[in-house]
């Protein structure tokens, strides 16, 4: 818990910072002291992470303070839904929450998107603090602001930005992650290197991420946040995040969510750099590195879904406006850009990207 502590400024209204390094979560009561007056504050968790960390997580506030309870729902993506999200809005609203109260997201991806979420609806809002335990929601979704709820129709549906008050990223937690879990995240990082840096992106091929993940974690927490920045509300740059999502989401709802989110974003990655490449709107190779890149990493490169399937679930997807949808393709390592097609154009594109 000596470790060093790396602090990343995100300038967006308001501002936070994200805090990375160990030991954080021993600790939160005191840091959160410093960005929240004193306060009920609101655990949400679920039941795979409050065995772990819940018990530190809130003696560690009640030691600073606040006044503190907690609310514990069922992992896995097959419970971000409304019904979880609703029972989260009672909980809150039967412990008396008021707008100068906070609700603190304990846990992995679903976590956050659910306690923020649940965060900007209660009260039309109040704040929340990200405290992330996996390498997926250290990396990506922790920061920015976006959370949401899966539909029938398909992931994300239904959702607001809301900015946390603070992010506190405790990379001890890693080390309580099971390999897939920890590969989970490993696709967005991957991803983040694709976008934006190819020395980032070598890291991942040198195995740099397993052996100095806080590195990794801040240099694409530092990316993001530039994005964010620029970018808020997702109305240009920021739609590059979404490289391998539209794909990777159609995975997971063709799976009925029992494919995790990095896996099917690493195959949908991987799927739209052999389709780029067969359809020549690359700038140079990129299909196999990346491909020998998520291997390396313990990813999936391909899926046993159909194009026709992964067509139609994907054609259900946020990105989409009207009759277009817009796809992240890679036109180096380290460059993407954004391409908006015709939605009928999408089965011939993941087509060429199987076929690859």
């Amino acid at each position: 818990m000596a470790n060093s502590i790396q602090t990343i400024q995100v300038h967006t209204s308001p501002a936070y910072a994200v805090s990375i390094g160990g030991g954080l979560l021993h600790t939160c009561g005191q840091r959160l002291k410093e960005v929240l007056t004193s306060c009920h504050v609101a655990v949400i968790t679920d039941s795979t992470v409050a065995p772990l960390y819940l018990d530190t997580v809130c003696g560690s506030l009640r030691s600073a303070g606040f006044a503190v309870s907690s609310y514990i729902f069922p992992a896995g993506e097959q419970h971000k839904h409304i019904g979880t999200f609703a029972d989260i809005l009672e909980f809150l609203a039967g412990q008396r929450l008021t707008r100068t109260d906070c609700i603190v997201a304990l846990g992995g991806g679903v976590v956050g998107d659910m306690a923020g979420f649940a965060a900007a609806a209660y009260l039309r809002g109040i704040r929340c603090v990200q405290l992330p335990t996996t390498l997926l929601s250290a990396v990506d979704s922790s920061v920015g602001g976006k959370t949401a709820i899966d539909l029938k129709a398909g992931k994300n549906l239904a959702g607001a930005f809301l900015q946390p008050a603070a992010v506190l990223c405790d990379t001890d937690c890693l080390a309580s992650l099971p390999a897939e879990v920890f590969a989970d995240g490993a696709a967005e990082a991957i991803k983040t290197g694709v976008l934006c840096d190819e020395s980032l992106f070598a890291l991942f091929e040198d195995g740099t991420l397993t052996a100095a993940p806080a590195e990794v974690i801040a240099r694409c927490v530092a990316y993001k946040a530039g994005v964010v920045e620029r970018d808020e509300k997702e109305q240009n740059e920021r739609r590059l995040l979404n490289l391998g999502h539209t794909v990777g989401h159609a995975i997971e709802k063709c799976s009925g969510y029992a494919i995790p989110h990095g896996h099917a974003v690493a195959a949908g990655l991987a799927i739209i750099a052999r389709s780029a490449e067969t359809l020549g709107w690359t700038d140079e190779p990129v299909a196999a590195r990346i491909a020998a890149c998520l291997t390396k990493n313990g990813l999936p490169t391909s899926t046993d879904y159909s194009a026709q399937d992964l067509a139609h679930a994907a054609s259900a997807d946020k990105k989409r406006a009207g009759s277009d949808i817009t796809l992240v393709i890679p036109r180096k390592i380290g460059c993407c850009e954004l391409k908006k097609v015709p939605v009928a154009e999408l089965l011939p594109i993941i087509a060429a990207g199987l076929e690859g």
